[in-house]
């Protein structure tokens, strides 16, 4: 898949989030690398939201990494990725407010099972 049409994909999942969460998510920048450290979908930079005060300083955006070949590896079919790529940002952005892991995890369990 070429680069355009995966950032596509990150785009509509990014629309899927819901816009109370957008909303909050401020100086974050969201980009596609074709891969990352071995084993990884996604990856956060920054310093989460909760750790943040008023009196810091101007900081560099955070980042979430979105990796491009691990989706497509991993994805049986064009839907498959799809999810596989909101997932993978929910959870980084998880990561931005100050979720820990094993929140984030806990988090995805109880959200699959309401679906």
């Amino acid at each position: 898949m070429q680069r355009p049409e995966f950032e596509a994909i990150v785009e509509r999942a990014l629309r899927r989030i819901p816009r109370a969460f957008r909303r909050r998510m401020q100086n974050l920048v969201i980009i596609v690398e074709e891969e990352g450290p071995p084993g990884l979908l996604g990856l956060y930079e920054g310093q989460p939201l909760v750790h943040r005060s008023v009196f810091d300083p101007y900081r560099f955006p955070d980042r979430i990494v979105i990796f491009q070949r691990p989706h497509e590896q991993l994805a049986r079919n064009p839907r498959d990725l799809e999810e596989l790529v909101y997932e993978t940002l929910w959870h980084e952005i998880g990561h931005y407010f100050g979720l820990s892991e094993r929140a984030i995890r806990a988090a995805e369990r109880r959200r699959r099972r309401s679906t």
